[in-house]
């Protein structure tokens, strides 16, 4: 149930006069800049104007928190280090040090809250992913009461409804002693009900509705297996931002689970065509090897496990260690996964074993993992990961 949260998007409203920082256009312009940036696959640039914001509003949490998104960001797109999860973890730190001592002062409206609890909730995160469990739900039980007051201090708050959705579908979506705990410290979640928050956000809320999208996609994609709900969702944020290589594969993957081929291989046309425009070398690379990886899970859909290790096979012969690290922990889990497909556990469980080991394994070891326990099987909406 991994989900591709990368930041809040859109432009933040203006804040009332009871705001502690009253924000004028200038800054408003910036953030949206920003956010924009990072949507397009262009960290660097973004971390350049979010800096900027952060050292014109110090003690004000948008900035550390907007900061803390770049670092998540470079996570969740395959660079994983000793040194971006130290970052990461100071960023939104700061970022609740910075909404905390709002608080104490007596001078916190909703924004407020809404900040604390989307960075408590994404520190929550990290930590559910190294099996932190408790710690994981602690924080988990206050970025939900933080999100709920700033419900409750201002209910036209929409971009609140981002996280209170994320939290309804997940918690309902658990099981065993993870469903327990959250039961115990949270609550016991909504599956559709997260859906119907989820949506708002989509359709009303001003600053995260594009990232409400964002996690619907991966939901209906991943977890739901629902492709006919996520075609739309895909082609939209593909076609918005057309420098991203993960929304195009995954309008790629979504035309794939539905058949429809004529779709698929013009999104794959314009991967190539992209890789033939890039100036820089390195950049072509990285759409071709997102084409051949979007080639090999189309193999694996349609039961061709063969040519899908060629397809992958292809993407591990031009790797990029260092700017590409994606692209060689996750060929090397699918070619696991094609191998438990046609039944070869043991050639599975080699590769499943490698990812493991890997300095960097790119966010793929949490799949490794799960098919470490339990067989890949043709139904299970991961394939197309």
């Amino acid at each position: 149930m991994r989900v591709l949260i990368l930041a809040l998007v859109t432009l933040w409203p203006l804040i009332s006069d009871s705001s502690v920082f009253a924000r004028d256009d200038s800054v408003e312009r910036e953030i949206a800049r920003g956010i924009e940036l990072l949507y397009q696959s262009e960290t660097d640039e973004a971390e350049e104007v979010f800096r900027g914001v952060q050292k014109d509003r110090p003690n004000d949490p948008s900035g550390h928190f907007y900061m803390a998104m770049v670092s998540w960001s470079r996570l969740v797109t395959g660079f994983w280090s000793q040194k971006m999860e130290d970052e990461y973890l100071e960023r939104i730190e700061r970022t609740i040090t910075v909404a905390k001592e709002i608080v104490q002062s007596g001078k916190a409206d909703d924004d407020t809250y809404l900040y604390l609890g989307g960075a408590l909730g994404f520190k929550g995160r990290f930590y559910l992913m190294e099996h932190r469990w408790l710690s994981s739900f602690s924080l988990a039980v206050d970025a939900v009461d933080a999100l709920k007051t700033c419900l409750a201090m201002n209910p036209g708050n929409k971009d609140v409804l981002l996280g209170l959705g994320i939290f309804d579908y997940y918690t309902a979506r658990l099981s065993g002693f993870l469903k327990f705990v959250t039961f115990l410290l949270v609550h016991k979640g909504n599956r559709e009900e997260g859906i119907r928050k989820l949506f708002q956000a989509a359709g009303e809320a001003p600053l995260s509705s594009i990232e409400a999208k964002s996690v619907l996609l991966h939901i209906f994609l991943f977890v739901e297996g629902d492709y006919r709900r996520a075609m739309p969702l895909a082609r939209e944020l593909s076609g918005r931002f057309q420098k991203s290589r993960i929304y195009k594969y995954l309008e790629g993957v979504a035309y794939a689970r539905l058949g429809m081929q004529q779709e698929l291989r013009a999104v794959l046309a314009d991967m190539r065509a992209k890789a033939g425009k890039e100036s820089a070398r390195s950049l072509g690379n990285q759409w071709l090897r997102r084409s051949f990886y979007l080639e090999a899970t189309w193999a694996l859909l349609k039961g061709e496990y063969e040519a899908a290790r060629q397809k992958l096979d292809l993407v591990l012969a031009i790797p990029d260690p260092e700017e590409d690290p994606y692209m060689i922990a996750w060929p090397l889990l699918k070619k696991g996964i094609s191998y438990d497909l046609e039944s070869r556990r043991e050639e599975a469980i080699e590769l499943y074993t490698r990812v493991m080991k890997m300095e960097n394994g790119a966010g793929a070891q949490f799949l490794s993992e799960k098919f470490i326990r339990k067989p890949a099987r043709p139904s299970d909406p991961l394939l197309g990961y």
